[in-house]
Parts: C-alpha cells; structure tokens; sequence
C-alpha cells in the first residue's frame, strides 16, 4: 500500500498506480472510506503551509485541492487557525464568497464585517475564539451609541452627541443585531467546513427573537380605490399586476415580453432588475430558485398589457432613432429600463392621488396574498404564487389572517351544533384581529 505522502495515488476500482507531477500534492483514499488531498499553498507572512481536504470521492477531494492551490497562486495567502479572526474574514469576503453571493448581498456582508465584526472581535485569534467573547461582544453592540463608536459625531460640521457631552443613544435595531450575529455564524459554519476550527462557536450564543417588522396590507376597499387611482396610469399595467399577483418590484421591472404569454395567459418569472454597484442597473437571476416560476396571469390583467404594449409602440414610434430596444415590458419613454427608486416615487404620488395612507411598495404584495386568504385560497397555491421556498414561510407572514379565518371556521361549527332556539352569537368587537398592522418576520 502507498505511503499517503507519496505522489501515487491509487485509480478508483482498479489496482494500477498514477505519478502526480512534483507540486500537485497526493490524494488518497483513507481507513473510513473518504479520499484526502495534501498539497501546499501559500500562508500568512509569506510562507507554505500543508493543507488537506476531504471529498467522498476521489475527484472531489482532487478539485477542492484544486481549487485551494489556484487560490494561492494567485497571491492569496490561505487562512489559518492560528490567525486572527480579521485574516480570515478577509479571506473569506474576498476569495470565496464573491463568487457565492450576489453582489448586492456581498456588499451587505462586507459592510457588516467593517464596521461591526472587525472592530469587536478582529483582533482574537480564530483558533481561540469563544462563545463568550461572541456574547460580550454582541452585549457591547446592544449598548453603545454607534455615533460615538463609528465616528460618526466626530466627523459632522456641529456635533451632537457625545462630543457635546450628551449622547444621542443611537443603537442597533434588534433586527440589525441578529443579522450582524447571522453574518458571523455563517463566517465560522464556512471555517468549521475547512477544518480550520472544530465548531462553531457563535451557534452556542443565543439572542433574542427581535421583534418583527410590520406591514400594513391595503384592505378590499382601500385596493379598489388604488386600483381607481392607477387607471390612465402611464405604468397602470404594472401597478395592476403587482396587486393581483403579488409579484416583487424586481420581479416586475426583469418581465420582458418574452416572458409574457398573453395567449395562453401565463407570464414567466426569470430575473429581477436591480442596481448594483459594479454593473449599474442589471438583470440578476431570482432571489432564490423557487421565486423561478411561472405564474397565471388574471384576465384584468391581460388587457392591461395589451393596451401597454400599444402604448409602448407609440412611445418607440415617437422616439424613433432614440428609442433603446431593451425589451423591457416597463420601460421609460425612451425604451430604457427602470429605476427601482422612480417607480417608488410614481407609487407614492398615486397614494396621495388615492387619498391613501403611506404604505411600502412591497406592501402590495402582502396585500395580495392577504387578500387571497380571505377569499379562501390555500396556502399551498399562495406559496406557489409568490414563490416563497417553503410554505412555512407563508404560513408565518400570513399568520394574522389564518387567525381570523379560524375564527370564521369555528363560528360556522358552532352555528351546525347551534340548538335551533339559541340566538346567534356575535363576536365582540374586540375578538376580531386587526387586518392592518400586521406583524411578519
């Protein structure tokens, strides 16, 4: 048998031996049935280090080496337990999850490793990370003025906060915190992963469930009257299409028409247009592969976009050679594609055109699903309608109205076990939830 430090390596159901070149390191099949791959790759200060990677197949353990020794030579140094806990951030960010991430999420994560991770815990080691540093330092976020913390008094022209001796107490949401703690475990999940430390120890720290966010979800009669303010809407087709099927503002903005079946009455969910920082104003794919979807298009809504596309083919007409061909179902008057921020500012004129309360454009999403749960939807064709990847999550946001529609099923129960002499019974004005305001993680 092969001494695992040699460079012959053993074909996979088959007894002949294969030389690697000098450099590739070795790959090996070990007692526990699991193939491990040893080479050398950069490390901090300068130096080489041997590392091993585990695969349950021999070509797997083979490209993760691979992937590893392409890394360093680049120029990267691999982490090391022995480094700090900002080394391997860095590392991370930079080599593995700008490849992972979309870029929109890349940067969140980047953001929140500068200005939170890296200040409270960059300087420990990885190796000898706790769980109680963890929880001192997210204790510290909890409590302190990020004013202060940040800078951000110092560098205003007339301070405010701590520099004048009173602070602005300025913290962290709940929210902020629990995604500043998320961000870390999934950084240490990845390290647990590479072997470069035996657990992850943010997973021993417990936070409080922060409290949800809200979201006001239009009511049947305020929808109609949305609906009403919107028609002659230069965009009304897209305004009538995110109320009646819940679809995400990205998600309407990427519709081109070759995602639009007007025939058959199905429109095809591919991408979803938004800004990003490298390329501008962009395609991206879904948010996650079950927003992928096709959905049935509401016979409302056909006409709608067929008066939009006969709309759209006067506006080309009228730019002529200053007409962007983007294939876009909502463009600009010029054919280009729109900005997230100016259909936020059409919706909050037609808001106040409506005599409507302030709502988020996202709200008319939850209006939708909102509105199929009192009308007796399941929940399943909801989830599928929205493209949630799990109904559990469905089931959570829409957690108010499955309430009041329970309280609508027992009082049907109770009126077939009802004697024929007991009157009726009514609810009290204050048993019913309230439609509005309602809470969703």
């Amino acid at each position: 048998m092969a001494n695992p430090g040699t460079n012959l390596t053993s074909a996979p159901g088959t007894g002949s031996r294969r030389v690697r070149a000098n450099g590739d390191g070795t790959v090996y099949q070990r007692k526990d049935g699991r193939w491990e791959a040893a080479g050398y790759v950069l490390a901090v200060g300068d130096t080489r280090k041997r590392i091993h990677v585990y695969g349950s197949t021999r070509k797997e353990a083979l490209a993760l080496l691979t992937e590893k020794v392409a890394t360093s030579n680049r120029g990267i140094a691999a982490p090391s337990a022995q480094g700090s806990v900002a080394t391997f951030l860095t590392y991370l960010l930079e080599t593995v999850a700008v490849h992972r991430l979309r870029e929109n999420t890349h940067t969140r994560y980047t953001a929140c490793v500068r200005l939170y991770v890296i200040p409270g815990l960059g300087r420990k080691k990885l190796a000898k990370l706790t769980a109680k540093d963890v929880r001192t330092w997210l204790d510290q976020l909890r409590t302190t003025c990020q004013c202060c913390a940040r800078g951000l008094d110092a560098a205003r022209d007339q301070p405010q906060c701590c520099a004048t001796g009173t602070c602005c107490r300025k913290r962290l949401s709940p929210l902020t915190l629990a995604y500043v703690h998320s961000v870390l475990k999934s950084a240490l999940e990845h390290a647990v992963r590479e072997e470069e430390i035996p657990r992850n120890v943010a997973r021993n720290v417990r936070m409080g469930t922060p409290r949800p966010r809200r979201f006001e979800p239009l009511t049947g009669e305020e929808a109609r009257a949305f609906l009403a303010a919107v028609h002659g809407h230069r965009l009304s087709a897209l305004f009538e299409l995110a109320l009646r099927t819940g679809l995400r503002k990205g998600e309407l903005l990427g519709l081109r028409w070759e995602d639009l079946d007007l025939t058959g009455a199905t429109a095809s969910i591919r991408r979803t247009l938004q800004r990003t920082d490298s390329a501008g104003l962009t395609a991206l794919p879904t948010k996650t592969h079950s927003s992928e979807r096709r959905i049935a298009l509401p016979t409302e809504c056909l006409r709608s976009l067929e008066e939009h596309r006969d709309r759209q083919a006067q506006e080309c007409e009228a730019a002529g050679t200053g007409w962007k061909a983007s294939g876009y179902v909502f463009t600009r008057p010029d054919g280009n594609p729109i900005e997230g921020a100016t259909l936020t500012r059409h919706f909050n004129a037609l808001l106040r055109r409506a005599a409507l309360r302030r709502i988020r454009f996202h709200d008319l999403r939850h209006s939708a699903a909102t509105l199929l749960l009192e009308q007796g939807v399941e929940l399943v064709v909801i989830k599928e309608l929205l493209g949630h990847a799990h109904i559990g999550v469905t089931a959570t946001v829409y957690a108010h109205v499955r309430l009041r529609l329970q309280r609508d099923a027992i009082d049907l129960l109770g009126n077939a076990l009802r004697l024929p002499a007991e009157p009726a019974a009514r609810p009290e004005d204050g048993d019913e939830p309230p439609l509005c305001a309602a809470l969703v993680r």
